[in-house]
């Protein structure tokens, strides 16, 4: 299985704790509805799931808890009924889950009404063991059924103990229930639920089943709606989203879905996450180039640069192979940020297999990359593996690792310098913004900018001019050219969650760019958007 792609749909964060992503963007109900908050662990499908359960919640008459929205917060949500979306995937996943819990029962008992639901990848690994650890939990459910949620607190509130139901086979496809988008201008859209594949180091496939493959009519459908909703950014998700087509026996199936997904009308940005190298196909990298709507961004999984970590890790790949691929992407994708995940002290690594690790990461030249720890999960191949590498050592080999990346990172950003860029403001993204004038977003690539605002005086009539453009970002049907509409120059609100920004980078650190041109009187072009005046129907602007 291909690790999760890192770059979020605008807004997203990773989550370590608590209070971890929220998943209320609609309005607070009538205030004698019972309310929710959904604390999201983990990846991007859990992301995707979180959202499901939101709206199973809100389709029986559940609200949002006051205060619940998408911008982060701190400490434990007052609510009537708390769900944690678990990941398993890390060593820690079990201890942070138990926090969490711990944090939570002080919680309940100050309010006796409120009750808590587990849901996830780790419900579905530890089952009725949460409620052994965690007596106070009142629901614990798994990753094939979702839909159950509500039941089940119906059940745990008229029958006063807790309730457990996990599925072994996935019956409904999460993406049949009712959303409720954490985001009024990006969407994640599952094409696929579970894995085919066997790495040694992962859990996810015995959690998340084999893959199952949903019908592209549907895929379609499910984007046009999110589209017509104000959407212009969509993620399509799968644990191999390349092996697509595997359940009914079309291996261009993935390359066919870019193509019918990227011509929806009103959709401007395509990505996908993750890919797995060895169904990495020459006609998924035609499509990348040839859909104005993808974008060129892709997230590739190396972790190990060794060939026989590889094959110890039962990667179907090898070093020079990912190097090709690389090079195929970039002789096809030109500019096309590039970011991969790595795995430090696998089980029997040496230090000529990690210097090989190396050698590969300086060849590739990633533009981000996510390095961990290899952390071992009971119930996997690797747990169990002999030739365990001392933590001492692992430490000392993913410094070098990680100072190596970022070196290479950095040079990677300063590259960007003077190129003209389409920024997508997002929520949540700059965490300095207010107190930097700034508002943030991800270029079309997925890089992470924070652009400045303008003084008062300056939008983007003459006078706010430009200096030192290099190759313009390219630009799906419908995008602006190098000039805004003389109305939108005129415009004194800033631009909204959702609107797209043009302007010029000038500064860059390793992990993200600056566009600080507009206050001097540089770039800075705004075009608002059907996304942003979702956004503002959200929030009750409309």
């Amino acid at each position: 299985m291909s690790a999760p792609a890192p770059t979020p749909p605008p807004g997203l964060r990773g989550s370590r704790n608590v209070a971890s992503a929220i998943l209320a963007t609609s309005p607070i109900g009538p205030s004698d509805a019972r309310t929710y908050a959904i604390r999201t662990l983990g990846c991007q499908m859990n992301v995707h799931d979180s959202e499901r359960m939101a709206g199973v919640l809100e389709a029986a008459g559940y609200v949002p808890a006051p205060g619940e929205g998408p911008v982060r917060t701190q400490g434990i949500p007052e609510a009537d009924v708390v769900v944690l979306n678990t990941c398993a995937v890390r060593e820690n996943a079990a201890t942070r889950l138990y926090g969490n819990l711990g944090q939570l029962r002080e919680l309940k008992k100050q309010r006796p009404g409120m009750m808590i639901a587990v849901g996830g990848c780790l419900a579905q690994h530890e089952r009725a063991h949460v409620i052994q650890k965690a007596p106070w939990v009142d629901v614990v459910f798994g990753t094939y059924n979702l839909g159950s949620l509500v039941g089940l607190l119906d059940q745990a509130q008229t029958q006063g103990k807790p309730q457990v139901e996990i599925q072994d086979e996935l019956t409904v496809f999460p993406s049949a229930l009712p959303v409720r988008r954490e985001l009024a201008y990006a969407a994640w859209v599952a094409i696929s639920v579970g894995c085919n594949n066997t790495c040694s180091f992962c859990i996810v496939p015995s959690l998340r089943g084999r893959e199952r493959d949903r019908p592209p009519a549907d895929i379609v459908q499910e984007v046009e709606q999110a589209v017509a909703a104000g959407v212009i950014e969509v993620t399509l998700l799968g644990q191999n989203v390349n092996s697509y087509g595997a359940e009914f026996g079309d291996k261009g199936a993935f390359a066919k879905l870019l193509r019918q997904v990227g011509a929806v009308s009103g959709l401007e940005r395509l990505r996908y996450t993750s890919p797995h190298p060895a169904a990495f196909s020459q006609d998924v990298i035609q499509a990348m180039a040839e859909v104005p709507t993808v974008a060129p961004q892709l997230h590739l999984p190396l972790q190990s640069g060794s060939d026989q970590v590889l094959r110890a890790m039962r990667r179907s790949y090898r070093a020079g192979r990912f190097l090709e691929l690389l090079d195929q992407v970039r002789a096809q994708v030109p500019g096309a940020a590039i970011s991969s995940d790595l795995i430090v002290g696998f089980p029997g690594e040496t230090e000529q297999d990690f210097g090989q690790t190396l050698e590969v990461v300086g060849k590739a030249r990633f533009d981000s990359a996510y390095t961990f720890q290899f952390s071992p999960r009971p119930g996997t191949p690797a747990a169990d593996l002999p030739d365990q590498v001392p933590g001492d050592v692992v430490t000392e080999r993913f410094d070098r690792l990680v100072a190596l990346q970022n070196q290479i990172a950095e040079e990677q950003s300063a590259a960007q310098v003077g190129r003209v860029v389409e920024v997508l403001v997002a929520l949540g993204e700059g965490r300095k913004d207010a107190a930097t004038n700034r508002i943030t977003g991800r270029a079309f690539d997925g890089r992470l900018v924070h652009v400045a605002l303008p003084d008062a005086g300056c939008r983007t009539p003459p006078g706010c001019g430009v200096s030192q453009v290099t190759e313009a970002e390219p630009r799906p049907p419908g995008a602006p050219g190098t000039a805004s509409p003389p109305h939108l120059a005129a415009r004194q609100e800033p631009p909204r969650p959702g609107d797209l920004v043009r302007t010029i980078i000038t500064g860059s650190a390793p992990h993200h760019l600056l566009a600080d041109a507009a206050p001097q009187g540089g770039l800075f072009e705004v075009r608002r958007t059907r996304a942003g005046d979702a956004w503002d129907k959200v929030q009750g602007r409309a």
